[in-house]
């Protein structure tokens, strides 16, 4: 059995039809990929048993590439998309598992395998290269309100390689892109998605038969059939328009976007029918009877967690609100400094491929268990970080998804958890702790009522709170030197301030 995908332009029927007996005049354009005689024939005899169709339109289409094939056409829908269609109830799981919170919009990239894809040189009009765009979209995109993830054809990673592939990705990976394995968790990333930046392949075309919203970063109309559906949507899908900033374009579209009936229709003319048809189609090539349970598809699985994991630096612009409010705003290693009002602070993770961004960080964080026997309690660990790097802040240690510990300059130790709704990274939290103290609020508050941290148009409650101190003396632990109160500022200001200067800049220089 071959199964084939075609593409046609009229409404879609239901109809399990035959094969059209009038043939088109033989076109002068070059053979459809799949279709021509070379794919299907064998001496002038069609190699498959079944030639498996999803649309009614590609009769004709064969009929007019290879007649000789038509006799084993079959009309059996679209597997794939009838399993994306089953997941979609399961949106939310699918974005939990991508690390995508309240309020984030998840942004996919994917790209074909031919030099006029996303990935290629982008052809004749200077379109930027995927490795190109990927670092401009997580450095542009506020990094708690959006979340990259990227999905490339397997003869990519077969072609050039895993080693070169993730090289030409390295930094995006590091301002916290998610590389979606393409074989098996491509679909779910599609059902997740809220826009999907692609090129003339076939995940592209299933994104808008999903109702997504597709901006095309390549769309290569020589390579297609000029009668083909997919050649009429790259002639009528919005472009990406490389040379503007990325973060309307993405905003605008989400927020205008009305799905076009025809991406769905061509997919498949019998949604929810493929397995029937096919176990259908099956027995009778076997000539044994069908088993009287119903045929079904094997369900989208949940893939394994992809949380975000930034090691590029952070630049964080931050405002003090009305009450115990702080808005925080994260940009992964921009390529300029970021728009915007409020104070600036850098903010590292330890594991930053630039050692030197840590000298000049006024938050530096890190993940891991706490009970990491590497590391040392959290308590012990920002201990150190904070003797190590004199000019840091406040030192993070973020013990899971809703948590972490932090140390001020003054040597408090607190605790901060996510509140029931809160699921922002933790490390935004500590960036927001930051803020306030240097600002010259009190500890006292933040044990009090706690924190509202606002990421977009999102709120996170946090709940703080003293954490017993870990970092016993006389163990080894240097711990950090007291603060000393800055002149004109009285002992009560002082007493939880951290005396770190608000709005303090770092110079970039990279990651």
């Amino acid at each position: 059995m071959a199964i084939l995908k075609g593409w046609q332009h009229r409404a879609p029927s239901t109809e399990h039809r035959a094969p059209s007996t009038e043939h088109r005049a033989p076109s002068t354009l070059p053979p459809v990929f799949g279709l021509a005689p070379d794919w299907l024939l064998s001496e002038g005899a069609p190699l498959a048993d079944a030639l498996v169709l999803s649309h009614p339109e590609q009769f004709d289409r064969l009929a007019a590439a290879c007649p000789e094939a038509l006799p084993t056409a079959v009309l059996a829908g679209d597997p794939c998309f009838d399993r994306m269609l089953a997941a979609r109830p399961y949106r939310d799981r699918f974005r939990r598992t991508l690390g995508v919170g309240r309020g984030q919009r998840l942004v996919l990239l994917n790209s074909t395998w031919s030099s006029q894809s996303l990935l290629g040189d982008g052809g004749d009009d200077g379109d930027d290269s995927l490795p190109a765009l990927l670092p401009r979209l997580t450095s542009e995109l506020p990094a708690d309100e959006y979340r990259v993830a990227a999905v490339l054809h397997p003869n990519i990673w077969h072609g050039h390689g895993p080693g070169q592939v993730r090289a030409w990705l390295d930094r995006a990976r590091r301002s916290g892109l998610a590389l979606i394995d393409p074989l098996e968790d491509w679909r779910q990333a599609l059902v997740a998605a809220d826009l999907v930046i692609g090129d003339h392949g076939s995940v592209t075309y299933y994104a808008a038969a999903l109702g997504t919203p597709v901006l095309l970063g390549a769309a290569p109309l020589e390579s297609l059939d000029p009668d083909a559906p997919i050649a009429d949507f790259v002639r009528t899908a919005p472009r990406l328009d490389t040379r503007s900033p990325l973060r309307g374009q993405v905003d605008t579209l989400i927020e205008d976007h009305t799905p076009q009936p025809g991406p769905m229709h061509f997919t498949s003319s019998v949604p929810g029918e493929s397995a029937a048809r096919l176990r259908r189609t099956f027995y009778e090539l076997m000539g044994a009877p069908e088993p009287s349970r119903p045929a079904l598809l094997v369900p989208l699985p949940l893939p394994a967690p992809e949380p975000a994991r930034r090691t590029a630096p952070l630049r964080v612009l931050t405002r003090l609100r009305a009450g115990a409010e702080v808005a925080v705003t994260r940009y992964a290693d921009p390529v300029r400094e970021p728009a915007g009002a409020g104070d600036a602070h850098l903010a590292a993770h330890e594991d930053t491929r630039d050692p030197g961004q840590l000298d000049l960080a006024d938050v530096i964080f890190r993940d891991g268990s706490p009970d990491d026997a590497r590391l040392g309690p959290p308590g012990r660990w920002t201990a150190e970080v904070l003797a190590r790097h004199p000019h840091c802040a406040l030192a993070a240690y973020v013990t899971g998804p809703a948590s972490c510990v932090v140390r001020t300059r003054d040597g408090s130790l607190l605790r901060l958890t996510a509140g029931a709704e809160a699921d922002a990274d933790p490390a935004a939290y500590a960036s927001a702790v930051h803020a306030w103290l240097a600002a010259g609020r009190t500890r006292a508050a933040l044990l009090a009522d706690g924190l509202t941290v606002r990421t977009g148009s999102t709120s996170h409650h946090v709940v703080i709170t003293a954490e017993v101190d870990d970092a016993v003396p006389g163990d080894g632990t240097r711990q950090a030197p007291p603060a000393t109160p800055p002149a004109g500022r009285s002992t009560a200001q002082a007493d939880g301030a951290d005396a770190p200067r608000a709005g303090r800049r770092s110079p970039r220089t990279g990651s």
